[in-house]
């Protein structure tokens, strides 16, 4: 019997939106689908080889073409929320517009959400970080429930790069708090809760106010912020915890108390 193979092996698919620039059109980005390799899909687009041997393109953007819960799509629906957002289509899969509106784009679809704040991160927490999470939730709920009348603690003592800020963001989450106080030593670290607020897909509609912004004084950040979705007030001891001339409260602080019980 010859040797013959009836069952022929089943070709790798990798579903990936891919956007690149080319240096003709500036400003502009061609966002397309590959269901193998996006470089071999691009490379195709250009046969003809520039006589000084560079590529006239840069590929700027690998994404997974999948859905969280399931499935793929293909490039049509990034192009549909691209427009739905208002960007600029030019001819054909041709879009005016930067590498970050087509990320968020494509982070509206994987997710089936309109991610109408731009939201371009969408890791999940590591195991360590869901323990830690998961212990510290279940210590206040138990505590709540038996001495509602105290203050309670937990510390985290977590090594450098165990990633705190996101981790203490989710249990906030799921605790479903409203209003979120830090107070810090290092004003530094402002930029780093900042970012894990207002970058990642899990916290969309939450607010973030701090001094040292363009948008007014914090208290007036506050004034202007909607109620109705969460908030996080960062700052430092040295700003909260102050007094006035009189010995009291500062008066740029005084709705502190009134939001945050405890301080």
């Amino acid at each position: 019997m010859p040797n013959v193979d009836y069952f022929h092996q089943r070709a790798e698919v990798n579903p990936m939106i891919y956007a690149y620039s080319d240096v003709q059109y500036p400003g502009c980005l061609k966002v397309g689908y590959s269901g193998v390799d996006v470089d071999r899909r691009v490379a195709q687009q250009y046969p003809t080889v520039r006589p000084d041997g560079k590529k006239p393109y840069r590929i700027v953007m690998r994404e997974s073409a999948m859905y969280r819960d399931g499935g793929c799509f293909m490039d049509h629906a990034v192009h549909d929320e691209l427009r739905r957002r208002k960007v600029r289509q030019l001819k054909g899969e041709w879009f005016r517009c930067d590498v970050e509106q087509v990320r968020a784009a494509v982070v509206a679809v994987q997710n089936r959400t309109h991610n109408d704040e731009n939201r371009t991160e969408t890791f999940g927490m590591r195991p360590e970080q869901a323990r830690a999470v998961e212990m510290t939730r279940a210590f206040f709920q138990k505590w709540d429930a038996e001495c509602s009348d105290q203050t309670h603690k937990f510390l985290w003592n977590a090594k450098m790069r165990f990633g705190k800020t996101f981790a203490a963001y989710q249990l906030a989450k799921q605790m479903r708090f409203q209003r979120v106080l830090i107070l810090t030593f290092k004003p530094a670290v402002q930029s780093a809760w900042r970012d894990d607020l207002l970058h990642h897909v899990d916290f969309e509609g939450w607010q973030f106010i701090s001094e040292g912004t363009d948008t007014g004084h914090i208290d007036e950040q506050y004034h202007h912020a909607d109620k109705r979705r969460p908030i996080v007030c960062f700052g430092s001891f040295q700003d909260f915890m102050g007094v006035s001339k009189s010995g009291g409260i500062k008066a740029k602080n005084e709705w502190v108390p009134m939001i945050f019980s405890w301080v």
